[in-house]
């Protein structure tokens, strides 16, 4: 039996790495997500369309960009947040469900491969 335990601690110690870049996102294919979002956000400035720019939106608390009218729900739910990978993960498939009363009218991204993706590309424009 012990020698069972260690070979499969072996092998997760093995694998482990492999398994955390098979589950980082891909930048390039994150830009291609990124064409549902841009009717309504810019990536690459910092200028509003309809929704909020999201250049440097890891690392910022939700509801907080300068100028921007943001819905009461979406300010509310920013307070004491910020963006990161876990809570864009949390926020992107159903961003309606998550925050109640926000404008988005966006559905949300349905795979965890595209809400990776979109991360990854989103990094690119964000200071680390």
């Amino acid at each position: 039996m012990s020698k069972v335990l260690a070979y499969a601690c072996s092998m997760a110690m093995i694998l482990a790495p492999t398994i955390t870049l098979a589950q980082e996102g891909d930048a390039a294919a994150g830009k291609l997500v990124f064409n549902k979002c841009m009717a309504c956000h810019n990536v690459d400035t910092d200028k509003a369309k309809v929704g909020p720019p999201l250049k440097g939106v890891i690392g910022r608390q939700p509801g907080t960009v300068e100028g921007f009218k943001y819905s009461a729900a979406m300010v509310d739910f920013g307070a004491g947040k910020v963006w990161d990978e876990a809570l864009l993960k949390t926020y992107l498939p159903n961003p309606k469900a998550l925050v109640k009363g926000t404008k988005m009218a966006f559905a949300g991204l349905k795979t965890d491969k595209e809400i990776g993706d979109v991360i990854a590309y989103l990094k690119q424009f964000s200071t680390p």
